[in-house]
């Protein structure tokens, strides 16, 4: 049976220029369930995992605003909050979008903890854009508060967060046994709450966010996955982004990706560990990873749209 592990930017369910309301979001996440419909009706194992970047900002804003009344939370319980929440809405939505195709597939999500390094000097470097583009006086008053603020790869101001490498994830185990049961799985929701491992404690939460991608990346290479599929706003890796000459990449080898990684083709906050987390999974397993529009996921995956990376071209 060939496994996918599905990644879904969490831009695809806020999107930009419209309120990020429960109701829009519910709407985005029934809308997006017909690829994975598809794939799991041709049989496929399926694992979802998902972003969190504009919810688990918001979320932050909902903390500061209470303050004053409740105990605000710290980063990596909001991370945890927002997988659950978030994977109730495409739990429920997929659920409710196999039963209409009459597919018969259970669906579950599990809180699943990222391991990561307590001295990943990252943790030091707020990096990852979270939350909504600001504007120059929200971006001047959060600075002013002590808040990271910088600019993502659109040019609009956006909170920072730190964003440390993440090594593994704790309840793996927990997720091969639910897919060998033919269940789709949504787990390393955000990234996953990123956790160490102290010596007298055991395991031990860190205030940042990982990057959702990476953890993809992770999760397919030890499922043996046949595919990793990135599916976000986007069409496609794209040559010249931002300039007049731009053009998408259709197919592209492990050593023209880390080419143009390396020229610095692509932004931080955007692209970039898009690209990093596929050629990471090519190259440790040899199979393909597919950065795609989340509406073209089965076209994508026969070759007709997205960018395909391949460990050869």
């Amino acid at each position: 049976m060939k496994t996918a592990v599905l990644a879904l930017g969490g831009n695809a369910l806020a999107r930009a220029g419209e309120p990020p309301t429960v109701t829009n979001q519910f709407r985005h996440a029934r809308e997006s369930m017909a690829p994975i419909v598809e794939l799991a009706r041709e049989g496929w194992r399926i694992a979802i995992v998902h972003g969190n970047g504009p919810q688990v900002g918001d979320e932050l804003v909902r903390n500061e605003a209470a303050r004053r009344l409740v105990e605000p939370l710290p980063l990596g319980v909001l991370v945890a909050e927002t997988a659950g929440w978030i994977g109730y809405m495409l739990q429920q939505s997929l659920q409710n979008a196999l039963a209409a195709a009459r597919v018969e597939r259970e669906v579950v999500t599990v809180i699943t903890q990222t391991l990561v390094d307590r001295y990943d000097p990252a943790l030091s470097r707020p990096t990852k854009p979270i939350g909504h583009a600001l504007s120059d006086a929200d971006a001047a008053r959060l600075r002013d508060a002590g808040r990271a603020v910088g600019r993502d790869g659109a040019g609009d101001w956006r909170r920072m967060a730190t964003s440390p490498l993440p090594l593994g994830i704790v309840e793996f185990p927990v997720v091969q046994r639910l897919l060998d049961q033919n269940t789709i799985v949504i787990a390393a929701g955000g990234g996953g709450p990123p956790v160490y491992h102290d010596p007298l404690l055991g395991l031990e939460g860190v205030d940042a966010v990982v990057d959702k991608d990476r953890v993809s990346a992770i999760l397919a290479t030890q499922l043996g996955a046949e595919v990793l599929m990135i599916l976000t706003n986007v069409a496609a890796v794209y040559e010249g982004w931002g300039t007049p000459a731009a053009r998408p990449i259709r197919r592209m080898s492990a050593a023209r990706a880390e080419e143009l990684i390396t020229l610095g083709s692509f932004d931080a906050g955007g692209m970039k560990p898009k690209v990093e987390a596929a050629l990471g999974f090519v190259r440790s397993s040899g199979a393909k990873a597919i950065i795609a529009q989340l509406s073209d996921g089965p076209a994508a995956l026969k070759g007709q749209t997205g960018t395909t990376i391949t460990r050869e071209q």
